[in-house]
């Protein structure tokens, strides 16, 4: 009985576990979701140039865009 409360408190931290992963995954993608609205937003305004170090050759990319309207809703 002793291992059985045992093995139901283990299972109920992973349970646990796994809602605190995706509640931090969920968080995390509304985080990139305003991320690239606001970048959307801007680029159909003005011209927007990105520049970015690749962290595995370590060489810069540079990423250029450009719009001339906002979108209609």
């Amino acid at each position: 009985m002793v291992d059985k409360n045992k093995q139901d408190k283990k299972a109920q931290q992973e349970t646990e576990d796994i809602k605190r992963r995706l509640d931090m995954l969920d968080h995390r993608l509304d985080d990139i979701d305003t991320m690239v609205s606001a970048v959307i937003e801007r680029v159909m305004v003005q011209p927007v140039s990105l520049t970015l170090n690749c962290p595995h050759c370590g060489r810069n990319v540079e990423i250029s865009m450009i719009g001339n309207k906002k979108p209609s809703v």
